[in-house]
């Protein structure tokens, strides 16, 4: 026994002598007040602007307000268990978001914390949310399109990769569904999508996201959600977050395009986290900063050069405007922001002209640069025609008398406006867009009468199916349409509508049309 104790004992002395003890700093300071989605923190002298600090019950915030003496900390977090008197530790580093492969279908908030039910996110790497646009001489052109699949946007309103292109328009004018179709048009065309709710209503999150999941877009996007119940911390962050997640696959060179839905509701977010925090608003209640929020944002979307991988990061922004006053104060700093924008308006959208893209007050300052060829060859009338139709059919609604010129150009404007609509969730390839396009620059259309050009222009549609594999590389190239190639296409065309015009019997009814219209453009409406 006195054996087996000694060596017990020489055990634990050698145990004794080889530890060392280490010591481990650690700063922590208590809250002195709470409020609605914001704390205030005394006794950290150490802390520096937007780091991470660490609450009772694994709730996280961040030093926003820097003061002397107090620290004004946004809250990350369901905030009710906290009081004043609990501790408050300092992590030493800015907030930051997992990101990787493993993120792709997956449905996460803000901090990375996952939603859809999937288990834990296994990643091997994170990166703060806030980081520097990149420089200048890092930057590209903008020379590849994104197509987004609708006809009247890829046509009129280009968008390249790389490009910023704002959305915006009145509540319920659509403005959700072109940014999901342009997501569901990427499929196959290895580009990386990340879809940003800021604030928004679950059962509209849960519905973006059972498209997504139907349509099989979900396979190739990651998803950020802050509800409209969450505290306005997360909202905050959120978009700086899907930053930061789209960032790391453009740094490996891929393609990537984020929908920031939206950015009323961002903006809202930190207006009141100042006033709750005591900062003094400016113009219309909306702080000092608000332009340097969102353009620190949106400077982060570009074209990297070719030197650094050539990867792109696209952003579509979305904006809510009231009474359609686009002049109000975010959107006027989001349009100066951004290369473009579409406007998406309620009267079109009221009269059933879907999507209610209006042509006039939409622009692209940088994607025309980037549209095909084939694009331009076909488009470079169609806008200023369907700008003309649009007065002249504002001025024909005074009941004045009319030429036969100016009918002719309201009835070709008309075809334009049917062949431009299209319903949501359906994108139209490439080669059917320049099929109809070709047919409608040509004026076959103008036969036919407005109740049936659906189905007509779903025949045009329909013939691209023909095209051979040589001239659909064509299309795709950078190479102008030759005139035998818009031959070729103007007879597919010209096929499909006379076996409509004929299988349908529209002949007489389009005489009975244009009778009935000259009948009425001299009769006061």
């Amino acid at each position: 026994m006195k054996s087996m104790f000694d060596e017990l004992f020489l055990g634990l002395a050698e145990a004794r002598q080889s530890f060392e003890p280490t010591l481990t700093s650690r700063e922590v300071g208590v809250i002195t007040s709470v409020a609605t989605g914001i704390a205030k923190v005394s006794g950290l002298p150490g802390v520096g602007y937007e780091e991470l600090l660490k609450f009772p019950g694994d709730i996280y915030g961040i030093a926003f307000n820097v003061d002397e003496n107090e620290i004004g900390v946004v809250l990350l977090g369901d905030y009710w268990h906290l009081q004043a008197g609990d501790e408050v530790e300092r992590l030493g580093h800015v907030v930051d978001v997992p990101v990787g492969e493993n993120l792709i279908g997956r449905i996460i908030n803000p901090i990375g914390v996952p939603l859809d039910g999937k288990g834990k996110l296994v990643v091997s790497e994170r990166l703060p949310v806030e980081r520097s646009s990149p420089a200048i001489m890092d930057r590209a052109a903008v020379s590849v399109p994104l197509q987004t699949g609708i006809k009247v946007i890829d046509a009129l309103i280009p968008v390249g990769r790389g490009q910023r292109e704002l959305i915006l328009g009145d509540r319920q004018t659509g403005k959700t569904a072109i940014a999901l179709d342009t997501i569901l048009n990427q499929r196959g065309k290895n580009v990386l999508c990340v879809y940003c709710a800021i604030g928004q209503r679950a059962s509209g999150v849960a519905k973006v996201i059972a498209t997504l999941r139907e349509q099989g877009a979900l396979e190739y996007t990651v998803v950020v959600v802050t509800e409209g119940n969450d505290p306005p911390g997360l909202a905050y962050l959120a978009p700086y977050a899907a930053t930061s997640i789209a960032e790391h696959f453009m740094e490996k060179g891929r393609d990537v395009l984020i929908v920031y839905d939206d950015l009323t509701h961002h903006a809202r977010a930190y207006r009141e986290l100042s006033l709750l925090l005591r900062r003094p608003p400016g113009r219309e209640a909306f702080p000092g900063d608000i332009f340097y929020i969102h353009s620190r944002l949106l400077e982060r979307a570009t074209h990297l050069s070719a030197e650094l991988g050539g990867g792109s990061l696209t952003a579509l922004p979305i904006i809510e405007t009231e009474a359609q006053d686009i002049s109000a104060y975010i959107p006027t700093n989001l349009i100066s922001i951004t290369d473009g924008q579409i406007y998406l308006s309620p009267a079109l959208f009221e009269l059933g002209v879907l999507p209610a893209v209006d042509v006039g007050k939409s622009v692209s300052r940088v994607g025309g640069k980037a549209q095909r060829a084939a694009y331009r060859g076909v488009t470079v009338d169609l806008k200023l025609a369907y700008a003309q139709f649009e007065e002249l059919e504002t001025f024909a609604r005074f009941g004045a008398r009319l030429d036969d010129n100016t009918l002719k150009i309201i009835e070709h404007g008309r075809r334009i406006r049917a062949c431009l609509m299209q319903p949501e969730f359906a994108p139209v390839s490439m080669a059917e867009q320049i099929t109809v396009l070709v047919a409608l620059t040509a004026d076959l259309f103008d036969d036919i009468s407005l109740a049936h050009m659906p189905a007509a222009e779903q025949a045009v549609r329909s013939t691209a199916a023909n095209i051979s594999d040589e001239l659909i590389e064509r299309l795709e190239s950078s190479d102008k349409l030759s005139k035998e190639n818009k031959a070729v296409i103007l007879q597919l065309a010209r096929e499909a509508l006379d076996d409509f015009l004929a299988g349908a019997g529209l002949a007489s009814s389009n005489r009975t049309d244009k009778e009935s219209k000259q009948t009425h453009s001299s009769e006061p409406s």
